[in-house]
């Protein structure tokens, strides 16, 4: 039982981060560890966390889908979670992967509201509505996360629905996410530097690209450190960045950020950082054609730089056409800027590209972050 809940956590551990160009949604973790009615276990349970992931990777009909949690300092010490699990959270924290406060209900707002994520929680926040006007004028923007037939399901606040619903970033959020800003507490893995200096760094086990530094905390207009409360210098601009996309079979699987510092390699399985690997999506058609390392992307300036480090080579979809006429071949080692709409297709239906240009609609078939999680952990209420 203990090494399933090990191996899960470690899954969940991959989709978790403070990286505001990949969180999909924002929650307080506290809260989620205690939804006991999602599977009728213990009174309070980290795999909950991965329940509620499941659920809105579910409903936004994408896989890997990361969630940017912050978590009150006490679950740190909560003895209702057991030693491991407790172990994890510090972890997590050390590496930067959640945010750790004394009080992660304005937190969350304000994550929110600065980059425009929905929000995960079942609590009403009616006290900050006139803070946060879109609580109660964007519907879907705050679900509750309650049991369903197939596991939790999300239901909105305002307007009804299941579907999360993000919104414009705010100006302020715009503006912090424009700089780099720099934490006088030394080691602070948020706005210090990498990550992973904590006590319990060494056990992490699952690899990880570098993520971005999250929005600072807004404190009477002063851009500050939401963990340490001090006020954050500004290091200058914040390097160009791109998120770009793998869609296998016509879902979304993957998004990644590309960086002038940062390329990324895709491929079947490469090796290295920045490797995109793709083998598990693949038939075995699909295998036998992509290389292990089949293709390149690289950020030069404004543009983004495909080239092709393949055997069998590559196709570009111009503006996203998929008429045959349409397509231009890339060749072993030739490369291409990637226009607007353009699309990198390594084999039929597997394709790279930026996600906000890829068409939607297929079936979807999730890759569970539960799926070697203990049976009595997935009891669902009667």
């Amino acid at each position: 039982m203990r090494f399933e809940i090990s191996k899960v956590l470690d899954a969940i551990e991959g989709r978790v981060c403070t990286d505001p160009q990949l969180a999909r949604a924002v929650l307080d973790l506290a809260e989620v560890i205690r939804y006991q009615d999602l599977d009728g276990g213990r009174p309070a349970s980290s795999l909950r966390l991965g329940m509620v992931i499941d659920a809105l990777a579910r409903s936004l009909e994408e896989d890997t889908v990361p969630v940017y949690a912050v978590v009150h300092r006490g679950m740190l010490s909560d003895a209702d979670l057991t030693s491991n699990e407790r172990m994890v959270v510090r972890r997590w924290a050390d590496d930067g992967l959640v945010e750790v406060l004394d009080n992660p209900g304005d937190r969350m707002l304000e994550v929110a509201d600065l980059l425009g994520l929905p929000v995960l929680s079942r609590v009403r926040f009616d006290g900050l509505r006139g803070r946060f006007p879109w609580l109660v004028e964007q519907p879907g923007r705050v679900l509750a996360p309650v049991p369903g037939a197939g596991g939790p399901v999300f239901i909105a606040h305002v307007g009804g629905g299941h579907t999360p619903v993000a919104g414009p970033p705010s100006p302020a959020g715009a503006k912090l996410l424009a700089r780099e800003w720099r934490c006088p507490e030394s080691g602070c893995t948020l706005f210090g530097g990498a990550g992973g200096g904590g006590a319990f760094a060494d056990l992490a086990l699952v690899d990880r690209a570098p993520t971005g530094q999250p929005p600072p905390s807004l404190r009477n207009g002063v851009p500050t450190c939401p963990r340490h409360g001090s006020r954050l210098r500004d290091a200058g601009p914040r390097p160009r960045s791109e998120v770009l996309a793998v869609r296998v079979g016509g879902l979304i699987r993957r998004r990644f950020v590309l960086t002038e510092e940062q390329s990324a390699v895709i491929g079947r399985a490469p090796d290295g950082s920045g490797a995109i690997m793709l083998g598990q999506w693949l038939n075995d058609e699909a295998r036998r054609w992509i290389s292990r390392s089949h293709l390149r992307l690289e950020l030069r300036g404004g543009d983004v730089v495909a080239t092709d480090i393949s055997t069998n080579g590559s196709g570009v979809r111009p503006a996203g056409s998929m008429a045959e006429a349409d397509r231009v071949p890339l060749a072993p080692q030739q490369s291409r800027v990637l226009g607007a709409g353009d699309m990198v297709e390594l084999y039929p239906g597997v394709q790279v590209g930026r996600p906000s240009e890829f068409p939607a609609g297929a079936s979807y078939n999730p890759d569970s972050v539960m799926s070697e999680a203990p049976t009595m952990a997935m009891r669902l209420p009667r």
